[in-house]
């Protein structure tokens, strides 16, 4: 591979990644007669707070070079629809825009039809010095790095951007969060973590590129920004039954998304965020999955309201959620989120291949769900009903709509929509199935590391345990409606996503056990 920069240049020109958040996908030698260093944008869709971009940047500073970055699109992936699609050609636009003033060659690519897209990065690399692309641990990256990046004649390294540790920075996978909590803590307080810079084009100038070959540039449409507003999505050979939700996605958004919520929810997070009828969360993980905000600039929006916040005012590591940072309940509760939670299943998706897996579950809970895999289910639903909110409960089907609608549920009715899942699903099996399911399909932070957390946590994944052992759940912690009902208020929310008609389809299970 390159030979790096010496790093004290690096960090004086802010620009220095660390070793372990960069990987190489072949054995090609980095060619320096190559026209350009090609950025291939996958995952973190950003042009600021980015490693793989600043490493790009890196690599092209130091070979003297064109630095091309390709944003693609394409139709080929499971569940693409109208409302993802949407989401990502908002960030497009604000890349277009933003890299009009940056010394870059930005092109965007909007798959017109299945398939069309195929060649397009590997013919680019067959020009580049190197090509640094996203390395993402989750849905198809992992594959496509897989498959079809190692036939390529090319120097391609992988960059890890996706959280304020390095995904890679231990081989052990964690099983429990306190387990994980503390190994967090201890690794910030043996080095405070480096980040990528908010401006990683300061003092930098590189050649321009003097456009594409004309086979390239004829065989694949690029969009500029006026092309780009105008594409009309019911052309695409996409899911349109699944609709915008009316959320703007692109880097833009998602700034003005973090600083409301650092200025307006932040302060009250630790308690209006359980609450079903006050809208107390972030919004920002449909940003954080999609790269439009990077994980190190939500951690910096934290951390600035305890100004002046420095890295020696964290505490010996407890693996606990208050106290290490000694930043206030909400501001901890809320890093809880963001340091533990998150990135946890980062650190389980790039060390369990079967992360997605029945089979990755922990062997307790597998054998307490198997012991009572032939339990009577009270009510059994089909993905069909489940889909379209057709059981008993109203609650339940509140969830589901706000899913279906706005992409999201609410923190605490998540949990209950997967227990709810699980308790009137005829195996374990098949209630993840839905689950995955109707996650990736509607979900905006769907098929991601952290929603597969929340997908296995409630059949067992980081949890332990619990007492009395019940049908159909054995030792998996249970939840129901009624007990969320006497927590918390959910007037406000049945109003909002309530149904109107009474509850149909389901088949009430009696007598025998199945």
């Amino acid at each position: 591979m390159a030979k790096r920069v010496a790093p004290s240049a690096l960090r004086t020109a802010n620009l220095y990644v660390p070793e372990v958040r960069i990987r190489s996908a072949t054995e090609v030698a980095l060619r320096p007669e190559g026209e350009f260093v090609l950025y291939w944008m996958t995952a973190f869709r950003r042009l600021h707070s980015n490693f793989a971009l600043q490493r790009a940047i890196e690599l092209a500073v130091e070979l003297n070079k064109p630095l091309l970055v390709l944003e693609g699109l394409r139709i080929g992936y499971r569940w693409a629809c109208d409302r993802f699609h949407r989401f990502i050609l908002d960030g497009m636009l604000d890349n277009q825009k933003i890299a009009e003033n940056l010394p870059i060659t930005y092109r965007a690519y909007v798959e017109p039809t299945k398939g069309d897209g195929s060649g397009l990065v590997e013919s680019l690399s067959k020009l580049a010095c190197v090509t640094v692309t996203d390395d993402y641990p989750c849905f198809f990256h992992p594959k496509l790095y897989g498959s079809i990046v190692k036939r390529w004649p090319c120097a391609v390294e992988l960059v890890d951007s996706n959280g304020i540790l390095p995904m890679r920075g231990t081989d052990r996978v964690f099983t429990v969060a306190h387990s994980y909590r503390r190994f967090m803590q201890k690794e910030i307080v043996a080095q405070a973590p480096l980040f990528p810079s908010m401006d990683p084009w300061a003092g930098i100038e590189l050649p321009k590129l003097n456009g594409l070959p004309e086979q390239i540039a004829s065989r694949w449409r690029f969009m500029d920004r006026t092309s780009l507003e105008s594409l009309e999505l019911s052309k695409f050979q996409i899911d349109h039954a699944i609709k915008p939700t009316g959320e703007r996605g692109g880097s833009i958004a998602g700034q003005n998304r973090l600083s409301e919520f650092k200025d307006r929810k932040l302060s009250d997070y630790d308690r209006a965020r359980n609450e079903p009828d006050e809208h107390g969360s972030s919004s920002l993980s449909a940003h954080l999955h999609f790269g439009h905000v990077s994980a190190h600039e939500v951690f910096n929006a934290i951390v600035s309201t305890q100004e002046p916040w420095t890295w020696d005012r964290v505490s010996k590591p407890n693996g606990k959620m208050n106290g290490f940072w000694n930043l206030g309940s909400n501001a901890e509760a809320f890093m809880d989120q963001l340091m533990t939670w998150r990135e946890i299943g980062f650190n389980m998706c790039v060390l369990e291949p079967n992360y997605d897996r029945y089979e990755s579950l922990p062997s307790w809970a597998q054998k307490t769900l198997a012991d009572h895999a032939k339990d009577t289910r009270p009510y059994v639903y089909s993905l069909d009903e489940f889909e379209h909110a057709r059981t008993h409960d109203a609650l339940w089907n509140a969830a589901q709509r706000q899913l279906v609608n706005e992409g999201r549920i609410h923190n605490y009715l998540r949990m209950l929509w997967g227990k709810k899942i699980l308790h009137w699903s005829e195996s374990p099996q098949s209630a993840l199935e839905t689950m995955i399911e109707l996650n990736n399909k509607y979900a905006m932070d769907g098929r991601d590391p952290n929603s597969y957390s929340g997908i296995f946590w409630v059949l067992g994944r980081y949890d332990r345990a619990w007492g009395p052992e019940r049908e159909i759940f054995g030792k998996i912690r249970y939840m129901t409606s009624e007990s969320t009902r006497s927590k918390f208020s959910v007037k406000g929310y049945l109003n909002r996503y309530g149904e109107n008609s009474e509850p149909q389809g389901g088949r009430k299970i009696s007598g025998v056990n199945r």
